[in-house]
């Protein structure tokens, strides 16, 4: 979803060759794959966008996983760029990196001030470890490497799979299904309670760019919106937006996640960039792009 965000952000700019490979070309995991491409391709920027990523159940469910495989992803993709000589990387990390009673809105600053939530604590680790290292590259070896901490992200090209996704496509084939099945309730997990934060792909494309183009840019920056919801609020919305007219309820026997998720975006203000795609629209878009993958059969199920 990011990387395919990123390349159309490219193709509008238009000043750019982008340089891209398949998971069936290039495997993130065998170093000496990431270095011997790095070597051979010689790009002049690299945004690392490529993770192991899932919703509260596949985060929970495959810590081992998601801490080993991002760890390899970053370290690889890092050192395997400044021993190609790249001169900069923006790698992307995720609003989960801070602690469950950050204040909120989340600053930057309250990194690693107190502990993680557990449901995602491993796929939180290895991103702060992606963060830790760019700044520390740029430390040390004088390169511009530094990171940028995305909120939740919806919108063309997400996956939708039953347990693995996240949130918000999750919602738009619970409610879709449940509206072709003539369903009269959906339920959600949790509580309903807890607030999160949604930025479009497409913004967090553009803001990436933005940050490219930026000569001093912060070691690590929060990419948001500035607002937030319920997830009983999102349901509602989302309901509303497929056409679901049935009963929501809750299930407040599953686990409901941080409390609340908010990111501060003052800093990426002064650097003269905010979220510009309004949620109704881009959830309408969401849907859509659902609706049209279904239709050609390479909805990611």
């Amino acid at each position: 979803m990011v990387g395919s965000a990123l390349v159309r952000e490219a193709a509008k700019r238009g000043s750019f060759e982008v340089l891209t490979a398949t998971r069936a070309e290039l495997d993130l995991l065998d170093q000496g794959a990431c270095h011997a491409w790095l070597e051979e391709n010689k790009p002049e920027q690299v945004i690392i966008a490529a993770a192991k990523v899932g919703g509260i159940h596949a985060n929970s469910t495959y810590p081992a996983e998601f801490i080993y495989e991002n760890l390899v992803i970053a370290t690889n993709l890092i050192e395997g760029s400044r021993q190609a000589g790249v001169g900069r990387v923006l790698f992307l990390g995720s609003s989960c990196i801070y602690p469950k009673r950050a204040p909120q809105p989340m600053p930057e600053e309250c990194l690693l001030t107190s502990p993680l939530e557990p449901t995602n604590e491993a796929y939180a680790i290895a991103k702060i470890a992606g963060l830790k290292m760019c700044q520390h590259y740029r430390a040390q070896y004088g390169l511009m490497y530094h990171s940028a901490m995305p909120t939740n992200l919806y919108g063309p090209g997400d996956n939708y799979h039953p347990e693995n996704s996240h949130v918000i496509p999750a919602l738009i084939r619970r409610f879709h299904e449940a509206k072709e099945r003539g369903d009269g309730t959906v339920t959600i997990w949790g509580s309903g309670t807890p607030r999160r934060e949604f930025l479009h792909v497409d913004d967090l494309a553009a803001a990436c760019f933005h940050l490219l183009d930026h000569d001093n840019p912060p070691d690590w920056v929060n990419l948001g919106v500035g607002e937030d919801v319920t997830i009983l609020g999102l349901a509602e919305l989302v309901a509303k937006t497929v056409g679901f007219k049935g009963e929501i309820k809750t299930d407040p026997s599953k686990p409901d996640g941080t409390p609340r998720k908010l990111l501060n975006v003052d800093l990426l203000k002064e650097a003269g960039w905010s979220a510009k795609i309004a949620f109704d629209e881009g959830l309408a878009g969401a849907y859509q792009d659902f609706l049209a993958t279904l239709d050609e059969g390479t909805a990611r199920l």
